[in-house]
């Protein structure tokens, strides 16, 4: 059987009923990326993509949610002899000297134990690479994981490896919402809304001109997520002084009425809270959710339940350093609940402006050359 390298996409848990909507995101993302690929098919639990440049390819998709990790891999017959010989020969050649390894094998096996195969493997590999001087690891102590993963007719000996986003795919759900960032923790949670799956529509609400810049630079990590060449982004300036824990929750409150008007306007279902019960007062939270279904819409809150896990996804959308200010809110006293007037809110939704987006290498500079161009 002719040896053949593939992209192997393993969809989370929460994925494996939806790996069409999946199979559908890799097309259009490796589209968008202007990747192309000759096939994408699956082999029982797994997506296999086999492309012209796996390493850019892999990095595409990786963008996506859905996704428990993204492997390039040598595909080989599901044979106990074929996949021991193959995970000595790629394996040691992946290894440098001195390394500890640890060779995994998970799977469908035929007529062997899984562990068979990770303790001949790693026997093989010290006998015939011993010139490296590598030996073998454990769970948790090793230099480098050689992996595999066995379905009922295939084995995939991965050369590289890395970890998905999590989440399910995008749009599976069917259900379109409206989100806005207007801060760090804002932008924790739109990027939260799009990793369960959730059409969004994205506006952004800012104080000052001298905040747009970041909220840009933070909106470019969370766009290609949106697995959309195009996008359309509206920004909104609500002037109110940026100081203060009252100010900052009468910011909140314009934000939700702006969200609430757009969102009738465009006819979307969802209105996504940026809120954290483990945040922000039940009082707080109940009032809003009151408020936006006496307006005919249904509240999400997608932060609830993410706890400590929202630093690990500010991080992922370049936000480390602003990490003190996340908490600052959490810290916040909530108990209040402020107002906007009408004239308030008429003023703001008067500064909206909107810019066009194809999905590229410089949307910071474009989407700021565009609100220029728009005074």
């Amino acid at each position: 059987m002719k040896e053949v390298s593939y992209v192997v996409v393993f969809p989370t848990v929460f994925s494996k009923n939806k790996i069409p909507q999946l199979i559908s995101n890799i097309k259009k993302i490796l589209k968008i990326r202007n990747q192309e690929f000759k096939s994408i098919k699956r082999d029982c639990d797994v997506i296999l993509v086999n492309s012209g440049d796996p390493v850019f390819s892999s990095s595409a998709i990786n963008l996506l949610f859905g996704i428990e990790k993204v492997a390039i891999a040598r595909q080989v017959k599901n044979d106990f002899k074929t996949i021991v010989s193959e995970i000595t020969s790629i394996g040691g050649n992946l290894l440098l000297k001195g390394e500890k390894f640890l060779v995994k094998v998970e799977g469908t096996s035929k007529g062997f134990f899984t562990k068979d195969v990770e303790i001949a493997a790693t026997s093989s590999i010290i006998e015939k690479k011993s010139n490296l001087g590598a030996w073998p690891g454990t769970e948790e102590n090793y230099n480098k994981l050689l992996y595999t993963y066995l379905t009922k007719n295939n084995a995939y000996i991965c050369i590289f490896m890395d970890k998905g986003q999590g989440g399910i795919p995008y749009n599976s759900p069917k259900q379109n919402t409206i989100c806005s960032v207007y801060d760090e923790l804002s932008a924790v949670s739109c990027f939260e809304t799009i990793k369960q799956g959730y059409d969004s529509k994205i506006i952004i609400c800012y104080r000052k001109k001298s905040e747009l810049m970041n909220l840009i630079k933070t909106i470019n990590q969370i766009i290609p997520r949106l697995v959309k060449e195009k996008i359309r982004l509206d920004f909104f300036q609500i002037k109110i002084n940026s100081t203060g824990t009252k100010n900052y929750l009468t910011f909140i409150n314009s934000v939700i009425e702006v969200m609430l008007h757009e969102a009738k306007s465009n006819n979307l279902s969802y209105i996504s809270l940026a809120f954290s019960p483990l945040i922000f007062s039940q009082n707080f939270i109940e009032y809003y959710i009151k408020k936006i279904f006496h307006h005919n819409k249904l509240p999400i809150m997608c932060l609830n339940g993410v706890g400590t896990a929202l630093f690990d996804e500010a991080k992922e959308i370049g936000l480390e350093k602003q990490i003190p200010k996340i908490n600052k809110i959490i810290t916040m006293n909530s108990d209040k609940i402020p107002k906007i007037s009408a004239k308030d809110l008429k003023s703001a939704l008067n500064t909206k402006e909107t810019v066009g987006v194809i999905i590229g290498p410089n949307n910071v500079h474009d989407i700021l050359d565009s609100l220029e161009e728009n005074h």
